[in-house]
């Protein structure tokens, strides 16, 4: 077992707060006080090198069989967020797939019966958690993909999900109460780049701005140190951390 997963198990959070792990990519893993586990767009697998060529660079921070997770969240149907090796293993564990409209077609083609399906403007409530799907702009070839408001108690995180710069898609967001926000910076197949990463936090305006969605692919691009130097100089008001996959935090 990855020390990832070990800390992913043994953590305590305190009630009143939401454990974050970031998870590499965009994946993302939240601990609720009653030790319910919500994992997000976790990307576990090799199945991008073998479909399309895209190596892995870097490392796999959890196995399959490590942590059983109560809630699984796919925020559309591209492999590094709905991963096909890595899906049915963790239901597997019986947790419940929450899946974007596109991911309907991979779960009948892998067998997965049941999966809640995320559209803009619904609402799931998964135990300690509430999943909220919202807009976002992942280009006409993705039309289902969404991003996410997630609460637990009185704390939220959005997930920006893949999508390129949208003001008033982030001016609707705005109105959100929002502690942590996960958004890309790749500037590639249709994303935020570290600019427009960092211009649509500051519109949205979370308590907390994480970037994500680079350095895990060499065809993905992104610049998390361009992203610190613009967030400095432009919105030096608005805090922001790197996060280091497996890197784990409370809110």
């Amino acid at each position: 077992m990855t020390d990832t997963a070990v800390k992913i198990n043994s953590v305590r959070v305190p009630e009143g707060k939401l454990g974050v792990f970031f998870m590499g990519q965009a994946g993302a893993v939240l601990k609720a006080p009653d030790d319910e586990l919500l994992a997000v767009d976790l990307y576990l697998s090799d199945c991008c090198e073998r479909y399309f060529g895209f190596k892995r660079l870097m490392p796999k921070l959890i196995g399959t069989a490590d942590v059983k997770f109560d809630y699984i969240c796919a925020t559309h149907a591209h492999y590094d967020h709905f991963d096909p090796d890595s899906v049915p293993a963790l239901l597997a564990h019986g947790g419940k797939l929450y899946a974007a409209s596109d991911c309907r077609e991979e779960c009948d083609r892998l067998g997965i019966k049941e999966m809640e399906e995320l559209k803009v403007g619904t609402k799931h409530t998964a135990g300690a958690f509430t999943i909220e799907a919202v807009e976002c702009d992942h280009g006409e070839g993705t039309p289902h993909a969404v991003g996410l408001y997630i609460t637990c108690g009185e704390k939220s995180v959005y997930i920006a999900g893949d999508t390129c710069f949208r003001p008033d898609i982030a001016e609707k967001m705005s109105g959100y109460k929002i502690d942590l926000m996960f958004a890309p910076i790749n500037g590639a197949y249709g994303n935020l780049d570290w600019k427009q990463g960092a211009d649509f936090f500051a519109i949205v305006r979370p308590k907390l701005c994480v970037p994500c969605h680079y350095w895990n692919f060499a065809e993905h691009g992104g610049d998390p140190g361009k992203f610190a130097d613009e967030m400095k100089s432009a919105h030096p008001d608005l805090p922001y951390r790197l996060m280091t996959p497996g890197e784990y935090t409370e809110i």
